[in-house]
């Protein structure tokens, strides 16, 4: 990446803590569909994951980190959270809240550390793809990199396809 691209402050975060990563900026391509920006990225969508953000019966809020074709389990991540129902996150509230707007919400440098769980099929690729904290923006990082970061647990959360 050169001097002269723009960096969020997902990546910033990431320089912080001296974390390898690869960015990727796809902003002039328009894209917001999870599959078509992996295609435009050459790389397979089961490699590439969104963040959904979810509220509690609780009110306690919570983020899953899920490849971009996979649809979020309500039942299965309610109990990966020791929750009895969750809810979306209203996109109203998404702003507010994660200081991130829809399509570019990432689990790394939220305005609060919320518990967050990646699908379990993160564990078995070396890098892993998520958004950069800007529509427009991935970035790629080991799980175990991203560890280092933020506190996470692998979990089978997504609808049985």
């Amino acid at each position: 990446m050169s001097k002269k691209d723009e960096k969020t402050n997902v990546m910033r975060l990431l320089e912080q803590k001296k974390l390898r990563y690869e960015a990727y900026n796809y902003e002039k391509l328009g894209l917001t569909n999870g599959k078509e920006i992996a295609e435009a990225l050459g790389e397979d969508p089961d490699r590439v994951f969104k963040t959904l953000v979810t509220v509690g019966k609780t009110k306690e809020h919570y983020v899953f980190v899920i490849p971009v074709c996979a649809e979020l389990d309500l039942k299965k991540a309610a109990k990966a959270v020791g929750e009895k129902s969750l809810a979306m996150l209203p996109q109203k509230e998404l702003l507010p809240l994660t200081g991130y707007v829809h399509g570019g919400c990432s689990p790394v440098g939220m305005k609060k550390s919320f518990p967050t769980v990646l699908h379990e099929t993160a564990e078995q690729y070396e890098t892993i793809l998520f958004s950069g904290g800007k529509v427009g923006f991935q970035v790629e990082i080991a799980p175990s990199s991203l560890k280092k970061l933020i506190r996470f647990s692998f979990a089978d959360v997504t609808v049985d396809q």
